[in-house]
């Protein structure tokens, strides 16, 4: 059951992996080339009407490269960068594209650069050139470089309220299922009570509601002799030959160590008292 439950925890946490990244990284390929000729037409449309130009043609949007696309005009035109800057920001944003882009205005004779800005999702890394001086009448091309194509889903309030809910599912599921375990005897009948906890020596562990406290094989071994003799002093020598001596090798401090930590592990219930006896030995007092 145990077993079954973490498997069904591990393909729930799997599949909300794969759903958020698929929000949040690439898109396909058609999809996003589609959205930003769409995008990028309505950036062409939005710079001739600033003009007061209603005639002439937006010409079809190329893709030069998978995230490089190119943008031209019927005939030359003059127009303020200001108007581009913000005709740009307001379609890709519509069109919930990618905020990492790099827009270059590119004279259709020479190939030259007449003006170029870069956005980045951090506003404080963009470069934007100070706006106020026109570009004369002649033939220009837009390029626009998307240097990521991490798509902003805030444009997609669905995705968002999808993602709050799945993440809810899985907290009920954790939830239940830690709860089913606990309620329901989920886990073997051999343990032993100690306060609040259930000390399960076989499994190496301490059960305390739905927690689990794992201990190492030594804690275990300790943890059982104190448990054999609760409020009984236990003296130093018995507890080292018993848990370290079969083994072959005693070390001075190990059994001091090995207290402090079960300890530890103890003290969410202040029932259970691991006492020191000065120059004697130990007792856990219940």
């Amino acid at each position: 059951m145990r077993q079954n439950n973490s498997r069904h925890l591990f393909i729930l946490i799997f599949c909300l992996i794969l759903f958020a990244g698929s929000c949040t990284t690439e898109t396909p390929t058609n999809e996003f080339s589609e959205r930003v000729k769409v995008a990028l037409r309505a950036v062409g449309n939005d710079v001739l009407l600033s003009q007061n130009d209603t005639v002439s043609l937006v010409l079809p949007v190329l893709q030069l490269e998978s995230n490089v696309f190119e943008l031209s005009f019927e005939k030359p035109l003059a127009f303020d960068p200001g108007n581009l800057n913000a005709a740009v920001a307001n379609s890709f944003s519509k069109a919930s594209l990618p905020k990492d882009y790099r827009v270059a205005v590119l004279n259709c004779t020479d190939g030259e650069v007449a003006y170029s800005f870069e956005m980045r999702s951090t506003i404080e890394n963009s470069l934007v050139p100070c706006g106020g001086r026109l570009l004369p009448e002649a033939c220009y091309t837009i390029e626009v470089t998307f240097t990521s194509q991490q798509v902003d889903a805030s444009g997609n309030p669905a995705i968002f309220y999808i993602l709050v809910f799945l993440v809810i599912i899985f907290l009920a599921f954790v939830f239940y299922s830690r709860y089913h375990a606990f309620r329901q005897g989920d886990t073997p009948h051999n343990g032993t009570l100690l306060g609040s906890f259930t000390f399960y020596p076989e499994q190496n562990k301490l059960v305390k509601e739905a927690e689990e406290i794992s201990l190492s094989r030594k804690e275990c071994e300790l943890l059982a002799l104190f448990i054999a003799k609760p409020n009984e002093v236990i003296k130093r020598e018995e507890l080292t030959k018993k848990v370290w001596e079969d083994n072959g090798v005693i070390v001075g401090r190990s059994l001091d160590t090995y207290i402090s930590k079960l300890r530890k592990k103890l003290q969410d219930d202040p029932s259970i008292k691991l006492t020191n006896v000065h120059g004697v030995g130990y007792k856990l007092e219940v």
